[in-house]
């Protein structure tokens, strides 16, 4: 069975060595994993996982392998719950003064209650203020209000939750729509910057008169280098959750500048609400598909463009702490703010399209990621705007 973790592991992509794996066998022989098999997920993770890049992975092998060694019950608690959860009852709305009088609370410490309760709670219920339920003042569940909450099923809708816990399963924005407004690619024409760079195949035929006139009539041919579209651009796209309504305008986005052929480079990349210590290159964000944030900052000078494309809603937690991510299951010391920071400092030029109107940038979030990036509308109107901004000439 140990043997099934160690290749099972290397066929999901986890750098396992065999260093890694003398150490694990070394702190299995000294006892450390007692007799639970949660301290034994534990102590593999933290001897085999080098990065937290591979958690997910580890954690598909490590119930693939052991599944069954401590019965379902697992699985069983989870169905209980997501039925406690089921058709929530309607409660009326706090006042400001009451949602103010709610205890605020860490990331860490908002986790360590929610698995508290879910082993204490044995029933359903609605309303309240401690258990995992549906309304009320509980930071657990859905349907409700906190200023520090983990949702669990249902619905976003006040668009408050700290954490989320449920399977992320975003769908990639397609690249091979039939677009509906043929205005999208006329604007993403001024994308251009036009330069004379590689090898001189093009005749210039006002120089090639200029020097025959000078060799008295001898021709001779000048040639120069042809004119290219000089524009490199990066596509950071935030999706899943709140993005969901606006897949069809984003996935139009991206066909076009899929098809778009004149850019000399184009690199698109996905994120979930905000960017941290890595994006991906699919929607699902596996392991597989990540990217450090960092190396693209490295691999990528100043001339390139970005183009940010969310809605820029979160609760400020996702935003402005260490280990913001709304996910659990990804952790990232370093806050989303700094690293928008960062590339707001790199790049020369760059831009957020946010596919809600100017009404909703009223959000604490969606103000402060303005401070950082010009924001346009998702439309053809704000799409010549941000493209403006992007290759247009700077103001003196």
């Amino acid at each position: 069975m140990f043997i099934d973790l160690f290749y099972g592991l290397r066929e999901a992509g986890v750098p396992v060595a065999i260093q890694e794996w003398q150490t694990f066998l070394r702190a299995l022989e000294e006892g450390l994993h007692g007799s639970s098999l949660l301290r034994f997920y534990h102590l593999g993770r933290a001897c085999l996982i080098k990065s937290e890049t591979y958690f997910d992975a580890y954690d598909r092998v490590f119930a693939r392998v052991f599944k069954g060694v401590e019965g379902a019950c697992g699985d069983d608690i989870t169905d209980m719950v997501l039925e406690w959860l089921r058709d929530p009852k309607n409660f009326p709305n706090l006042s400001p003064e009451e949602l103010a009088q709610l205890q605020r609370l860490s990331a860490d410490e908002l986790m360590q209650r929610f698995l508290e309760t879910l082993q204490k709670q044995t029933e359903r219920h609605d309303g309240g203020d401690r258990w995992i339920g549906t309304g009320g003042k509980s930071p657990f569940g859905h349907s409700g209000q906190h200023p520090t909450g983990i949702r669990v099923g249902g619905q976003s809708r006040g668009r408050s939750a700290m954490k989320v816990a449920e399977e992320r399963r975003f769908r990639d924005y397609r690249t091979d729509m039939a677009l509906d407004l043929r205005q999208l690619k006329v604007s993403l024409r001024r994308l251009r910057q036009l330069t004379r760079s590689g090898d001189a195949t093009e005749l210039d035929l006002d120089e090639t008169i200029d020097e025959t006139c000078k060799n008295a009539g001898e021709i001779e041919l000048v040639f120069r280098p042809p004119r290219r579209n000089d524009v490199r651009l990066l596509l950071l796209m935030d999706v899943g959750g709140t993005m969901e309504p606006y897949f069809e305008p984003v996935s139009q986005l991206l066909t076009a500048l899929h098809e778009d052929h004149s850019l000399r480079a184009f690199q698109p990349y996905y994120f979930h609400n905000c960017i941290y210590d890595q994006v991906y290159t699919g929607a699902r964000m596996l392991p597989a598909d990540a990217v450090p944030t960092g190396d693209i900052l490295r691999r990528l000078d100043s001339r390139w463009k970005v183009m940010l494309v969310g809605d820029a809603a979160m609760h400020p937690a996702e935003l402005m702490e260490p280990y913001g991510d709304i996910d659990p299951r990804r952790t990232s010391p370093t806050p989303g703010v700094l690293w928008l920071h960062r590339i707001a400092s790199h790049f020369d030029r760059s831009v957020w399209l946010n596919p809600e109107g100017p009404a909703y940038w009223h959000v604490r979030t969606v103000r402060m990621i303005r401070r950082l990036f010009p924001m346009f509308h998702l439309s053809v109107d704000g799409l010549t705007e941000a493209l403006q901004a992007l290759v247009g000439a700077r103001a003196a």
